[in-house]
């Protein structure tokens, strides 16, 4: 293809939109974050570095250029948290267990009960009621890591899902009532963990510390968190540094059946 002033073939148009779509989702992971106001930031310093160069204004733009000598250092220490959810997102995509084969064997072994009904029902049963009696709580269901640096910060249950279980953890007199449990190998892994605090500018300023924690563990890893107020018993939940609040029953049930199905086994 001939434009006059460029010429462009097929590769150059493949090459094109998977840059595009490498750079929209990006976008989609620092999107809201304060990732994304750094982002804006560094963006604005590298415009006025080539005005500063076009005006040859020389002390700016050595200034200006001293940050951009050292801004792949800076992109990687700032961004970390976004280049490891982009890459969590990239194996996550291409994991060989979301295959159309292995998925169709995964449906069997949820018809033949391994991966039971049951656990959904007793989560969100025990997500209702602590709901109902306004307990604060906050469930982490990783996906493809079992989390197990945030695990050791904890108390080890290793216990069956079930209603009683997670009542009793986040009973208001129980020793493991503070902090954050996790699911992993559909077992309740471990109880009292304590999670990383989103530092998302862009949240509500009246959330608590429990809600950021939810939000900062999906900002560092692909896991879901769920969130129970202790203030007025609204269910929440988060993924990829995003929260979504007041989620009702039916909703909750899916949630957990896909986030128990993709979890790791």
């Amino acid at each position: 293809m001939d434009l006059g002033f460029l010429e462009l073939n097929f590769v150059d148009v493949i090459d094109i939109l998977l840059v595009a779509f490498i750079l929209f989702q990006l976008y989609r992971l620092v999107r809201g974050s304060l990732a994304f106001t750094i982002f804006i930031g560094l963006l604005v310093i590298y415009v006025l570095s080539l005005i500063a160069e076009a005006l040859e204004l020389q002390l700016i733009s050595e200034i200006f250029g001293a940050f951009i000598n050292v801004g792949v250092i800076a992109v990687l220490i700032v961004f970390q948290p976004e280049i490891r959810r982009f890459l969590l997102y990239v194996g996550r995509s291409s994991d060989f267990r979301k295959v159309n084969f292995w998925r169709a064997l995964s449906l069997k072994k949820i018809r033949t009960g391994e991966y039971n009904q049951k656990e959904v029902n007793e989560l969100t049963e025990g997500i209702m009621s602590l709901s109902l009696s306004k307990t604060g709580a906050l469930i982490v269901i990783p996906q493809t890591s079992q989390l197990r640096f945030y695990q050791n910060t904890g108390i080890t249950v290793n216990a069956a899902i079930t209603k009683d279980i997670i009542e009793s953890i986040f009973f208001k007199n129980s020793p493991l009532h503070d902090g954050a449990l996790i699911i992993a190998e559909h077992k309740v892994a471990a109880a009292k963990c304590v999670l990383p605090l989103s530092d998302n500018p862009d949240l509500p300023v009246k959330l608590g510390l429990r809600h950021r924690s939810g939000v900062g563990i999906t900002e560092q890893s692909d896991a879901t968190c769920i969130i129970v107020s202790e203030e007025n018993g609204e269910i929440s939940y988060a993924r990829e540094g995003r929260l979504y609040q007041n989620i009702r029953k039916d909703e909750l049930q899916k949630l957990i059946a896909r986030s128990l199905f993709h979890s790791i086994n």
